[in-house]
């Protein structure tokens, strides 16, 4: 008891010093309780004197934290213009939709014409794809280019972060002790690699190998989920997902803090103590080799590390039959880790282990009791009564602990936390194990993995529909805003009730009549081998169904996936694909493939780049990663940006095919599918023609359907192909250049004579795409009804025999 007084004191001489700094007042007052004290000779005087000292040493310690600027701190060059500077790759990069940041500490920065050491970290966005330069060190690097461990020499201007409206973007960096922010530098090397502290870049290496293998074994959204879960990277995770998950109060599952790790291991402890009932050591060490299993995989960053030690307290208190001592235990951890780093304290990720380890402490145990009661489970059984029973019992005290540090950060509560929990948290094992499985398998043999991802993707589809669904309903979520008054009143209330019903007879009275009979379950503990037999049957059997349901028809299926303002179109019979563009986002991009390809497919036989802009491109370089891609065509115009360098890069890198569009060409998909291009010319290589104007421009023909794919010529180049007497008309047009004014002329729609037309294009795009005249042109032949876009539909899908057309619109 003692010891809690004295870290209690401990964590609030740092909360005051954070929020009014040292205040010399404070030595005579700690000096005359001191002299009273020694007066007294009172033990409980004495241990007031010992937690004053505390508070004042919490004080002290937060005030020696204070960062204070001079020459040899990287910050004292903010806002003064271009500087040259070198530093380590001291974080796992974390990439962006349009950069990648990186977290440098500063070894040295150039001042006069010369070198001078500093120190700090700097958070630099540096390019997604860097240019040529940086690879004067290591040419053969692959993907990622920048990782952990990484010596880099930088050129642009540090700036002092400033507040982003509501939030406070600066004392967000200064919680990370970043204080400078390079937003767009000028030069970016690689001077050395293979540095820092060589465990964790070991680590790193591994966890990017898991990664890429996680990458190659999964289709989208699932991947991104299976590294965020397995791995702890959330960078590539859908927005709708993430906003998904937040709705419906299930966040911990992608983010792998307190919250995340505390509730897998009570998952694991209660797995543990179903299958081999409360028998100590083996419930533990399956829930502490899970506990740290996951922390490793994460790579030991902050608030994994955090979590896992609290949690591991919190078992052994469990394990030596004294809980209480656990939450000492938690309170002393806690203690140490503010000392060792004061500003966690304003670390939602902390506050949120903090809690969600209190509430496991001193909240779960009492729903274990009361379900206990209420369902009739015995504590030594092994039924799946008592695993229900702990996991909603672990769940409860998690999320009532952590319920208005979530509404105060996020200005939203879930109505359906514990619902979607209870539906959805039973695959978060499956799902950890098996993506682990496949990250692990797939590092060396992954054409092993790509079979057992299947089983991954199962599990995974169950927790995205299941999150989506329960997300989807109007209730899910309520926003609200509750100010710092609101969580200390929360908590004060929480701790008021928790003393009122700590007397057990009252509570054991309290449940007795509440108690609900229910009919005894026929309990299946002593079928361990037959339960896990039908675990796997009924993996299999959704497998195959899955196999079934999603197996090709034989129609002809053309999608104009929703990838915001860009083009990428699918087209994919029996198990032939082609890719037409990739759009100017990867991730969205991914995420509609992995929800139109088979789950077991990861080849696409064909891509084709209309033309290098980056409404196109983007996408398509994430593809040649993770697909294997048997053929490319393009329109072979030279391109120096950054994107088609790294186009050209992934090419040679994965040894593709690729040839040059030419008009006449015909590419044969099958005896009664083929594919003609119509444009560009064959000196387009060297033309100097604007690269719109110089998109590959095909007619796909299937029996009596055919559509014309404009890319995005212009107006000019549809009187050439008029004057070129070019088999125009088709069933669908897919209109140019998003519907812009200057294409899609009434002479070239008069010519083509579509049925109907799909126009690819982003809400509120600042081009004004699509043009209001060129929708009017499209309605008056192919009808107002007839004529798509996705940023009112959505993904667009034409599926037809040869003869005839279905159209299905996602909204």
């Amino acid at each position: 008891m003692k010891l809690i007084y004295i870290s209690l004191s401990w964590l609030i001489g740092i909360i005051l010093g954070m929020w009014f700094g040292f205040q010399w007042i404070i030595i005579p007052i700690v000096y005359t309780i001191a002299v009273v004290a020694f007066l007294t000779r009172r033990r409980r005087s004495l241990l007031f004197l010992l937690c004053l000292v505390f508070l004042l040493g919490g004080i002290i310690r937060y005030e020696s934290t204070v960062a204070h600027f001079d020459e040899s701190s990287i910050s004292f060059y903010n806002d003064r213009g271009t500087v040259q500077m070198e530093g380590l790759v001291a974080d796992d990069p974390d990439p962006t939709d349009r950069a990648v940041g990186l977290k440098i500490e500063a070894s040295k920065i150039r001042v006069d014409d010369s070198w001078k050491d500093v120190n700090g970290s700097v958070l630099v966005y540096a390019p997604q794809f860097p240019s040529s330069d940086f690879f004067s060190q290591n040419p053969s690097r692959d993907p990622p280019y920048y990782r952990y461990g990484d010596v880099v020499h930088i050129e642009g201007e540090l700036k002092t972060p400033q507040k982003l409206d509501d939030f406070d973007w600066q004392a967000y960096l200064a919680n990370r002790g970043i204080h400078s922010v390079m937003s767009r530098p000028e030069t970016v090397i690689l001077v050395d690699y293979g540095k820092g502290f060589a465990p964790r870049y070991w680590l790193s290496q591994l966890r990017e190998r898991m990664s890429e293998a996680l990458a190659s074994a999964l289709h989208e959204p699932q991947g991104a989920l299976a590294q965020a879960i397995v791995l702890g990277e959330r960078s590539s995770l859908p927005d709708e997902l993430r906003e998904s998950f937040a709705r419906t109060g299930t966040s911990h599952m992608i983010a792998i803090s307190g919250l995340h790790i505390a509730i897998a291991g009570g998952i694991a402890l209660a797995l543990g103590a179903s299958l081999f009932g409360r028998v100590r050591p083996y419930y533990f060490i399956l829930a502490m080799v899970a506990i740290w299993g996951y922390a490793l995989l994460t790579g030991l960053h902050a608030p994994a590390l955090r979590a896992a030690i609290m949690v591991s307290l919190w078992l052994f208190g469990d394990h030596i039959g004294r809980p209480r001592s656990a939450m000492t235990s938690l309170l002393f951890a806690a203690a140490i880790m503010v000392g060792i780093s004061p500003s966690i304290l304003s670390d939602v990720s902390f506050q949120m282990s903090f809690t969600a380890m209190a509430g496991l402490m001193l909240l779960t145990p009492r729903f274990q009791s009361l379900g206990s009661r209420l369902f009739r489970v015995d504590d030594e059984g092994k039924s799946a009564r008592r695993f229900v029973v702990d996991s909603v019992a672990v769940t409860l005290g998690a999320v009532i602990a952590t319920l208005p540090i979530i509404a105060f950060y996020f200005d939203q509560i879930s109505i359906v936390v514990l619902l979607a929990n209870m539906v959805a948290l039973p695959a978060l094992p499956f799902v950890i194990g098996s993506s682990a499985v496949v990250a692990v398998i797939g590092m060396g043999l992954p054409a092993v993995a790509n079979v057992i991802g299947w089983v991954a993707w199962l599990f995974m589809s169950y927790m995205i529909e299941t999150i989506e669904f329960f997300a989807s309903w109007p209730f899910a979520s309520v926003g609200v805003e509750v100010g710092a008054a609101f969580v200390w009143v929360y908590y004060a209330v929480l701790g008021l009730v928790l003393v009122v019903i700590s007397n057990r007879q009252r509570l054991a009275s309290l449940v007795k009549k509440l108690k609900i009979p229910l009919v005894e379950a026929p309990n299946v503990a002593k079928f361990v081998p037959a339960r896990l037999v039908m675990i796997g049957l009924l993996v299999m059997t959704s497998l195959t169904w899955t196999a079934a349901v999603t197996m090709p028809d034989g129609r002809l299926h053309i999608y104009f996936l929703d990838v915001g303002q860009g083009d990428a179109i699918l087209i994919q019979r029996g198990y032939h694909q082609i890719l037409i563009d990739g759009g100017p986002d990867a991730e969205r991009l991914c995420v509609e493939l992995g929800g139109k390809l088979p789950f077991w497919d990861r080849t696409i036989e064909n891509v084709i780049l209309t033309h290098p802009d980056s409404d196109h491109i983007t996408g398509l370089i994430e593809v040649l990663q993770r697909y294997e891609v048997d053929h490319i065509l393009a329109n072979g115009q030279p391109c120096a940006s950054a994107l088609c360098e790294e186009w050209q890069r992934q090419i040679r890198s994965h040894e593709l095919t690729a040839s040059v569009a030419e008009w006449g060409q015909v590419i044969h998909l099958g005896e009664d599918l083929c594919l003609e291009v119509i444009h560009p010319l064959s000196d387009a290589a060297t033309s100097g023609a604007d690269t719109n104007d110089n998109s590959v421009v095909t007619r796909l023909v299937f029996e009596d359907f055919s559509i014309l794919l404009t890319g995005d010529i212009t107006e000019p180049v549809e009187q050439v192909l008029i004057g070129r007497n070019c088999t125009l008309a088709s069933t669908v047009l897919k209109v140019a250049h998003h519907g812009s004014g200057g294409s899609s002329c009434m002479e070239f729609i008069d010519v083509v004579e579509p049925q109907v037309a799909v126009v690819s294009v982003g809400a509120d795009n600042t081009y004004g795409h699509p043009d209001p005249d060129v929708m009017a042109r499209l309605a008056s032949v192919a009808g107002e009804k007839n004529v798509y876009t996705t940023t009112t539909d959505g993904t667009v899908e034409l599926i037809t025999d040869g003869w005839t057309l279905w159209v299905k619109t996602e909204r």
